[in-house]
């Protein structure tokens, strides 16, 4: 459909932030613009550090890029639509989806994988900023991933979480215990 954006498995792929991403990145910046920042981090990949960009400039910061926020390795399904997938590797596809928090993508990473990056790097964010707000543009997955561990969700419930393109979640930790404040809060 023309105009229309396709939701693909785009995980490492480095493609552009849509004019629609800039336009929620500056909504969800305006949003954030009364809220202390004291950081942002992102992915190293081009549309979050966009987005970081947008968010940190109406704090006066510039993101710090951790490449181990990035999205789930999709391996040979990046680029791909749900529908295209299950058409060229449905028993793969089939396993995956049954068993999502286990089972990794061909050629690439299980949500365990990514758990097991993106985890130690959340945590050194939130070590670095005791008590302080900080941004962490990530991505879909990440995103997911960090609530499930947060939260003490298993793997296997990580789509219960959404998570839609230039949607704000918000986490708060005290004394070691985690709260979810805002979960996949759209901006419009």
């Amino acid at each position: 459909m023309v105009g229309a954006e396709t939701r693909r498995f785009i995980g490492h792929l480095d493609v552009s932030l849509s004019a629609r991403g800039e336009s929620q990145s500056r909504i969800q910046a305006v949003r954030l613009r009364g809220i202390p920042l004291t950081a942002v981090y992102t992915s190293d990949l081009s549309r979050a550090r966009v987005t970081g960009a947008i968010i940190g400039a109406t704090h006066g910061l510039v993101p710090t890029a951790v490449p181990a926020l990035r999205e789930m390795d999709m391996g040979r399904w990046d680029g791909l639509t749900g529908a295209e997938i299950a058409e060229r590797d449905r028993p793969a596809f089939e396993q995956w989806m049954a068993r999502i928090g286990e089972f990794p993508f061909p050629d690439g990473e299980s949500v365990g994988d990514l758990l097991a990056r993106v985890w130690p790097a959340f945590m050194a964010i939130v070590a670095g900023h005791d008590a302080q707000a900080v941004a962490v543009v990530a991505h879909g997955g990440t995103n997911r991933a960090i609530l499930c561990r947060a939260l003490g969700v298993p793997l296997g419930r990580l789509l219960a979480f959404g998570q839609d393109y230039g949607a704000l979640t918000v986490l708060e930790t005290r004394d070691g215990a985690w709260r979810l404040r805002v979960l996949n809060e759209s901006p419009g």
